[in-house]
């Protein structure tokens, strides 16, 4: 096991040409499973082929127990990698791709066959040893790939979207698999992945990534909750969360957010009493668990009426779609709940769990302490623009 720390680290092809990567500063500790999420082009794979040393970094160091690996050798650094593509030798058996590391280390015969076997069990590949790549199906590739890294016992293990040429059924097996495997090992891993279900259920910490930026680094807890800006909030979750664009206003103190559904408006008092936030435009952000249908007693919690556009029974919810503020909204229901299109609902919403962001900057506001990172007027043109 071994701790991973990122100073500063910047990555450019060349002189005129914009930087893949800006000021990466990561640290995970011994034994923590650090996920690296973010849209196709954001930089997560350039970051994951600098700290295996297969691109070379422009800036920065890169620190595996505090000694600086960033002008060493791939071979070097005690880092084991598994890609996207498996990249297996198809003329080997399972037995001889997984010992092909070990024999080019040199180890002993005897020692080679124990680790091979050891590998085998954990990951019940032991039925496989004989055949080739080509008789195998995808989820078996995979974990072939993961016993060759396996072997190694090396300090890091980075895998690189391993899960993404699987079918849906198979990713969500193995993600668990991998889970599983991670509580067994207790080995420091980076997993890059565009998949945020598989940020939020694999990762002890996430970077979610966005144009060679890191927009914010946490728990999958506190990014899910307190996003740090509009990106984060709107690439995390599933559904993702509602933004609602609208100008705050102050009734007897109180500041407010005004919602209208073309049958009925709501004044959805804020928790926030910064006075700069008056007349202000924002964002405001709810995700659709915290839309719910009004009770009896109602709680106390504002509600407003409003029709049903779509329905999306998944199963274990229904997703109902109605329009606020001349906005789509998704609200997430109880499963018994199948109201029909044109039908009217009664809805409430708990303030205490609306977010707001800048509608200029994309900034989340109204809460200190939360992380701020840059400029993001590009994050609320892509937002505008979907």
């Amino acid at each position: 096991m071994a701790t991973l720390e990122l100073r500063n680290v910047n990555k450019t092809y060349g002189a005129g040409l914009p930087d893949t990567l800006k000021n990466i500063e990561l640290k995970i500790d011994d034994g923590e499973f650090l996920i690296l999420v973010g849209p196709s082009g954001c930089g997560k794979s350039t970051l994951m082929n600098c700290i295996a040393g297969l691109e070379t970094i422009s800036g920065g160091a890169i620190l595996v127990d505090d000694a600086d690996i960033s002008g060493m050798s791939p071979k070097d650094r005690d880092i084991a990698m598994v890609f996207q593509s498996y990249a297996l030798y198809p003329t080997m058996s399972v037995r001889d791709n997984i010992a092909f590391g070990l024999k080019i280390r040199k180890m002993p015969t005897a020692e080679i066959d124990e680790e091979v076997a050891r590998v085998a069990k954990l990951l019940q590949i032991e039925h496989l040893l004989g055949r080739k790549p080509g008789q195998l199906s995808g989820g078996q590739q995979q974990r072939v790939a993961m016993g060759r890294a396996l072997a190694r016992r090396p300090k890091i293990y980075l895998f690189d979207e391993p899960l993404s040429n699987l079918d849906a059924k198979l990713r969500v097996e193995m993600r668990t698999e991998m889970k599983l495997m991670h509580q067994r090992l207790k080995t420091t891993t980076v997993y890059v992945t565009h998949d945020q279900i598989e940020a939020m259920t694999l990762g002890d910490k996430v970077a979610v990534m966005k144009d060679g930026i890191i927009q914010q680094f946490g728990t999958p807890k506190d990014i899910y909750n307190n996003p740090a800006n509009l990106f984060v909030a709107s690439f995390i979750g599933s559904p993702p969360m509602n933004f609602i664009p609208l100008r705050l206003q102050r009734k007897d103190g109180r500041l407010l957010a005004l919602l209208d559904s073309g049958q009925a408006r709501c004044e959805l008092p804020l928790g926030t009493q910064d006075a700069g936030l008056e007349n202000r435009e924002v964002i405001l952000g709810i995700r659709p668990e915290q839309i719910a249908l009004a009770t009896s007693d109602g709680n106390g919690l504002p509600t407003i009426r409003a029709e049903v556009q779509v329905t999306e029974p998944t199963g274990p919810d229904t997703l109902v779609f109605v329009n606020l503020n001349e906005t789509k909204v998704c609200c997430r229901l109880a499963p018994d709940v199948a109201p029909q299109v044109g039908e009217t609902l009664t809805l409430q919403f708990d303030p205490s769990k609306v977010l707001l962001f800048d509608a200029k900057t994309g900034e989340r506001l109204g809460e200190a302490g939360v992380p701020k990172v840059g400029n993001h007027a590009a994050n609320v043109a892509q937002f505008k623009g979907r």
